[in-house]
């Protein structure tokens, strides 16, 4: 899907609609495909993808353009209930996300027969004062009759304003949403450049390609108490980008899971992920990886900061 192009629209005696802007919060549990739902609004990636739950950790915001209406959307971690400092630290980013929204999305996979793992997302949904919208995800593997009982019961449960069936991997249904939510933004300056697809830092963005690739090479060998830290991220005499990132694992048993024989496996993330930021900058990229042992990462404050989440007591 792609976002409409104003730029390349052609002259006309038409008065120029008056711009709109406004925020819309994309939530769900974990796996829900929230950031694939983003991406396919804003018309290519800005937010990175795993069939691993709890991929999306901090706030990002994608930037979709629909007519006169840009949508800031913000993709949102994952709710769940929440057990470490990490996971209190996303879902207060993730409800954070939600506030002064003009619309919150809760992304549901329509897959899922059992929902009660939605119930305190539902009943906190249903006393925001922010407009609700119900998108069933992943329609495409679903049968019609179960997809129509769910949206019913959900509504009910969360005081839905509307309904929509999409499948975010395949596009279907993703125009109509795209289209309702630009129709729902205020009128008002658009807050960012019509070419911005993203608020997110290059800086932040690259560790977010590094970590969707240490989850896509290393698939279940490596647990989720990882993280990737910025270190340098500077532009060349030449125009080339050279970043310098550091790995930090919980345990020095997984040191070798993230290195591979002969540092053959982070040779093959660092590839990947140079690969993608290359394309993504349009210049050359040269990354520099190495892996750190930081046993309580997961309670440093700075490393929060940095990989752009609150601290949460």
């Amino acid at each position: 899907m792609t976002g409409t192009d104003i730029t390349n629209t052609p002259p006309s005696s038409e008065p120029t609609a008056a711009p709109h802007c406004g925020l819309v919060a994309i939530i769900g549990a974990p796996n829900a495909g929230k950031s694939t739902l983003v991406n396919a609004l804003v018309g290519q990636k800005v937010a990175i993808v795993s069939n691993k739950a709890q991929t999306t950790r901090a706030r990002l915001m994608g930037i979709a353009l629909e007519g006169p209406a840009q949508i800031m959307l913000v993709d949102t971690p994952g709710l769940f209930e929440p057990r470490r400092r990490l996971d209190r630290a996303m879902v207060h980013a993730a409800w954070g996300g939600a506030e002064a929204a003009d619309a919150i999305v809760l992304v549901v996979d329509a897959r899922k027969k059992r929902r009660e793992y939605l119930e305190p997302i539902l009943t906190t949904l249903a006393t925001r004062p922010e407009r609700r919208i119900l998108v069933l995800n992943k329609v495409d593997s679903t049968a019609k009759e179960p997809l129509l009982v769910a949206a019913q019961e959900l509504s009910a449960a969360g005081g839905f304003d509307e309904v929509f069936f999409i499948s975010a991997l395949t596009g279907d249904g993703v125009a109509e949403l795209k289209a309702r939510l630009g129709a729902l933004m205020p009128e008002g300056p658009w807050h960012y450049p019509e070419d911005q697809v993203s608020d997110a830092s290059e800086r932040l963005l690259a560790t977010e390609i590094t970590r969707e690739q240490l989850y896509r090479q290393l698939h279940d060998e490596l647990p989720y108490d990882s993280a990737v830290r910025p270190e340098s991220y500077k532009v060349r005499p030449d125009g080339s980008v050279e970043i310098h990132q550091q790995i930090v694992i919980a345990r020095d048993s997984q040191r070798p899971i993230v290195l591979g024989k002969g540092g053959s496996k982070l040779k093959v993330i660092g590839e990947a992920a140079r690969k993608e930021l290359a394309e993504l900058l349009g210049v050359r990229v040269h990354l520099f990886l190495h892996v750190k042992v930081e046993e309580n990462w997961a309670d440093s404050r700075d490393l929060y900061e940095e990989i752009g989440l609150d601290w949460v007591q």
